[in-house]
């Protein structure tokens, strides 16, 4: 296996990790990425392989070790449905998925279109910073809107969910460690008050639907709850921020953002080109072969979705941005098992406001030439600053 080194914090990297994931590819499927002592795969097929495979999981075979100032963050992950397996994940998703349906999603359409405009009327004369005025506000309020959760909390449910990820990014250091573990505490505290308040006084929210649901007569504990909402909540518009900045850039970058006028592909191929969430990893439960390379219990594999991507055993010139491609089945929300519960609300969202931020504005532009922020494994913009040209 060919080793490679790259350190995910280099300043080009950065800005541009195709190169280097293109430079992997061609020593075949899979390689090691030494600076994370990782075996690693941007084979797409590989990718899809492991994601369903049921030899490979998110649990880790063995306890986890942590430093003990880390216990709060890891209380949180040990409930959450993304980091476990079947029994314990087939139980937690039924129950969610139950109050999180496609109805209660599709519903939500109308409500995104009204914020969308109302965002847009909102916006500062000049320039401006397109993810701080619409990209950060319209996922968060969203979610905060469905779970039931007061909207005004929005800046605090953004400040703590951006800390919680800064566990995620490479680099992470202590005092990035004390911001995620201060974030968490305050985290579970408001959601403990709040899931105890719609336990006493039910609503037509998210929440009140998690606490009822049952499967065969089972329902979410308390710790449970508050994990799923925080998950929720983070996952729920954590992406979808980083995915509007990206796929803004790119349709003013490209001169595609007629394109819009259909919705679904072009959603689909902003997705695929240039993706929020670049890695994902998973650990072998048991020894397996995958395409040529042997993986022991205990090993464990990243891969690397954006990477996937673009693999050109799968998709016609991957590194061109297509807004009419043809659909195929991209890895941007994972696949098997733990595909990604918020993936229509996130297609949604998409399909709702970036048509309507286009059609209320038509000679958007860029103000800047756009940089990327150092949080890797994550992929997004440090500000879009758009001006609109009359």
């Amino acid at each position: 296996m060919h080793h490679l080194s790259q350190s995910p914090t280099d300043a080009a990297f950065v800005q541009n990790p195709y190169p280097f994931y293109e430079q992997a590819r061609r020593h075949g499927p899979f390689f090691h990425w030494t600076d994370y002592d990782l075996v690693c795969t941007g084979n797409a097929a590989a990718c899809n392989a492991i994601f369903r495979d049921r030899r490979f999981g998110r649990e880790s075979p063995e306890p986890l070790q942590f430093a003990p100032h880390l216990a709060p963050f890891y209380a949180v992950e040990a409930h959450s449905m993304l980091e476990l397996e079947p029994p314990r994940h087939t139980r937690l998703r039924s129950l969610v998925l139950r109050a999180f349906t496609s109805r209660r999603i599709a519903a939500l359409q109308p409500e995104i279109a009204t914020l969308s405009h109302q965002l847009i009327d909102a916006f500062p004369s000049g320039d401006f910073d397109l993810l701080a005025q619409f990209g950060t506000k319209l996922p968060v309020i969203i979610i905060a809107r469905l779970l039931g959760v007061p909207e005004d909390m929005s800046d605090d449910l953004l400040r703590w969910s951006n800390a919680m990820v800064g566990m995620y990014m490479a680099g992470r250091d202590r005092a990035r460690e004390d911001r995620a573990i201060a974030a968490t505490e305050a985290f579970v505290a408001f959601m403990r008050r709040y899931v105890e308040e719609r336990r006493a006084k039910p609503a037509d929210d998210l929440i009140t639907h998690l606490i009822a649901a049952e499967a065969e007569g089972e329902r979410l504990s308390t710790d449970e709850l508050i994990t799923t909402c925080i998950l929720l909540l983070n996952a729920g518009h954590e992406a979808t921020v980083h995915t509007i900045g990206n796929g803004v850039k790119t349709l003013l970058e490209t001169g595609t953002v007629g394109s819009l006028s259909n919705p679904e592909p072009a959603v689909e191929e902003i997705l695929r080109f240039d993706p929020a969430l670049h890695m994902f990893t998973r650990w072998a439960y048991t020894d397996a072969e995958v395409m040529g390379h042997t993986f022991r219990r205990g090993d464990r594999v990243a891969l690397l979705l954006a990477a996937a991507n673009r693999d050109p055993a799968l998709w016609d010139d991957p590194a061109t941005f297509d807004p009419t491609r043809l659909a195929k089945p991209h890895v941007t929300f994972g696949a098997g098992l733990h595909f990604c519960v918020g993936a229509p609300l996130a297609r949604l969202e998409l399909q709702t406001a970036l048509p309507i931020l286009f059609d209320r504005l038509p000679r958007l532009a860029l103000a800047e030439k756009p940089s990327y922020a150092d949080v890797y494994h994550f992929h997004g913009l440090k500000r879009l600053m758009v001006q609109n040209r009359l």
